[in-house]
């Protein structure tokens, strides 16, 4: 995906397409495959969220 855009698998299996927040961005923290990370989802379009987290 370009740039800061991710496709992540929920834990129910969903797929959401995610960017990153706007401290993750500052701060350029690195996201990697198997990364483990807290969404917020968009109560409007329920396919499109942003990652405000990244966990070890």
């Amino acid at each position: 995906m370009p740039s800061t855009n991710f496709r992540v698998k929920l834990d129910d299996g969903e797929e959401v397409l995610c960017h990153l927040a706007g401290k993750l961005r500052i701060y350029r923290i690195k996201i990697l495959i198997g990364d483990r990370v807290t969404v917020e989802t968009s109560p409007y379009d329920p396919k499109r969220g942003r990652i405000v987290y990244r966990g070890k």
